[in-house]
């Protein structure tokens, strides 16, 4: 009974998804959306971000939190100075229902100092979706913000090694 359960639910979870062209962002204003942290703080994207640069990490599938980590690994080992935020993004309403289920899940997997910069968006996941591209879910998408809401850098093939190196490379010359 629990098998049947779990397959019809994750069918309800999958059949609420929409396939959107990945696209190049670069240049363009990154839209409005709201979000909430893990502390339970609401955010609205990008006009709560202060800082000259905000990197986004949005990952649209458990899948991406490799590529997430790894981002965060290679901005601590390089020392890059940059506010920096993970964004589960999920579209669809079903997800929705289950938000507290799900964010309970990934507090219990990220250390609390760290829930502050997890932002999860259910309401305008659709809208990021669409905006990015979700082709390849799995890939985490990487966002430079300035501090006017401006894509200055886009990448949405995982994480690589050049990826990193050029987030670094914008930021030490601006």
């Amino acid at each position: 009974m629990r098998t049947i359960i779990l397959c019809l639910f994750i069918s309800l979870l999958t059949a609420c998804s929409t396939n959107h062209p990945n696209q190049d962002i670069t240049g363009k204003s990154f839209p409005s959306i709201s979000g909430q942290t893990l502390e339970k703080n609401n955010m609205n994207m990008p006009e709560d971000f202060k800082e000259d640069f905000t990197l986004l990490l949005i990952g649209y599938k458990q899948n991406s939190q490799f590529d997430i980590d790894r981002w965060l690994i290679g901005l601590d080992m390089t020392k890059t100075k940059v506010a920096a935020y993970e964004l589960p993004t999920i579209q669809g309403l079903f997800p929705q229902m289950f938000s507290t289920l799900i964010n309970n899940g990934m507090r219990s997997g990220i250390p609390k100092p760290l829930w502050k910069g997890v932002v999860t968006v259910y309401k305008d996941g659709d809208k990021v979706q669409a905006f990015t591209g979700n082709e390849n879910p799995n890939n985490a998408r990487v966002v430079l913000l300035d501090k006017n809401g401006i894509i200055l850098y886009f990448y949405d093939d995982g994480f690589s090694v050049t990826a990193l190196n050029e987030v670094r490379s914008f930021l030490d010359n601006n």
